[in-house]
């Protein structure tokens, strides 16, 4: 069943709100067998009151065992079915940095790295580098030239950056040079049909290039390439869903995400209070809030668990005043789990919370990974959540005679 379809065909219209909070890896583990995951160990007194009004279910974002990336774990959130609509994370990068993909582009998201004196990686974010230092490192990278391309380079945040590759006949299919772990160099780029070989035919160019503008950093003297991408082409959350849907984030690649859907970014928030000042701003305009909130992830990947316990904490002191707009739908959720235990994504189900004045509130007295396996969702895939928002929103018609 093409659950998106099957929405365009029913949906309806009328003045309801509907705002979601995105705790980006919000979903954790018990460091120790019996003990409390990140969500249960931090002080979350205004969740745990919304648990009481709503009811919550266990979310798998793409499919029980499959771990997601953040582009793939977003449009499940969004109601697209990841598999069908697969957008590398070059192009959500590119587009969430204001750079317009044009045919022939190829974006890709990079990370500036550590690397030792024989070539292998000691820190694969390069120590986290801020912005104001790795800005400048990744604007000198355009001194970079590969005969018969374009070659485009643009700052995101913190270590990371985008390439776009512009030129006839180049295929995005080249998995990433990252290897995912420290002690072994980047992989080399390898294409996988021969338009996406010319592509990683590039990228080594660009590398060894870029080796030679980077070697005498102390930190971030190398780099690894992600999410090989060309443009996609996806409907828009108004021709799906009938909203006019706004996306508030301080990250550019969630803004590019939101954008590629049709959303329109909201604000240039720095902080997590601020979103919430833009939301509040923002309320009369539209029908849709996607509210992104990124450190959970960060300190989850990070390996910390205290730290991501205190961005928990940090997510539920700006709930009162999310439900203080009084939402008709009001959803808090994650694009996957992220636990500190792993230092990374996983496949475990995240946690998901609706409250709305026409939910049948479950029995659940907490907001976490435990209570939502027995809430009134149950265990539901993440392309189901659209339409149980829009449904609540009472923007949703019936379905046969």
């Amino acid at each position: 069943m093409d659950i998106q379809q099957l929405v365009r065909d029913l949906k309806t219209t009328n003045d309801s709100k509907i705002v979601m909070l995105v705790a980006d890896g919000l979903g954790g583990l018990p460091v120790e067998p019996g003990g409390p995951t990140e969500l249960e160990a931090a002080r979350t007194p205004n969740l745990d009151a919304l648990a009481k009004r709503g009811v919550q279910g266990s979310m798998n974002p793409i499919a029980p065992g499959i771990t997601p990336g953040s582009g793939p774990g977003h449009l499940g959130l969004f109601g697209y079915e990841p598999v069908k609509y697969l957008i590398g994370r070059g192009a959500l990068e590119a587009t969430g940095v204001g750079f317009e993909l044009g045919p022939n582009d190829v974006a890709i998201r990079c990370n500036f790295c550590s690397l030792d004196a024989e070539g292998n990686i000691t820190d694969r974010r390069a120590g986290r580098i801020p912005t104001e230092q790795s800005a400048p490192l990744a604007i000198k990278l355009r001194d970079v030239s590969i005969p018969g391309v374009e070659l485009f380079v643009e700052p995101v945040k913190e270590h990371r950056f985008v390439v776009v590759f512009r030129g006839e006949g180049l295929g995005d299919k080249v998995p990433d040079t990252d290897p995912q772990r420290t002690g072994v160099p980047p992989l080399e780029p390898v294409g996988n049909d021969p338009a996406s070989q010319r592509t990683a035919e590039v990228a080594a160019q660009f590398l060894a290039g870029a080796g030679k503008i980077l070697a005498g950093e102390p930190m971030a003297n190398g780099l690894t390439m992600r999410g090989f991408s060309a443009k996609p082409d996806v409907p828009t959350y108004e021709q799906v869903y009938g909203l006019k849907a706004a996306a508030i984030a301080v990250y550019p690649m969630y803004k590019g995400l939101a954008q590629l859907v049709g959303m329109e970014i909201v604000g240039t928030p720095g902080s997590l209070s601020e979103e919430i000042d833009v939301l509040a701003d923002a309320m009369d305009d539209y029908d849709f809030f996607f509210v992104h909130f990124k450190y959970t992830d960060s300190r989850g990947e990070d390996g910390d668990f205290d730290a991501k316990v205190k961005m928990i904490e940090e997510f539920d002191s700006i709930v009162p005043r999310v439900a203080a707009l009084n939402p008709k739908v009001l959803i808090v959720t994650a694009d996957h789990s992220t636990p500190a235990r792993l230092a990374s994504h996983s496949w475990h189900p995240v946690p998901t919370l609706l409250v709305s004045d026409t939910c049948r509130p479950d029995a659940c007295e907490a907001f976490s990974e435990t209570e939502s396996l027995r809430g009134g969702l149950g265990q539901f895939a993440a392309v189901y959540l659209m339409p149980l928002a829009l449904a609540h929103a009472e923007r949703i018609g019936k379905f046969g005679a």
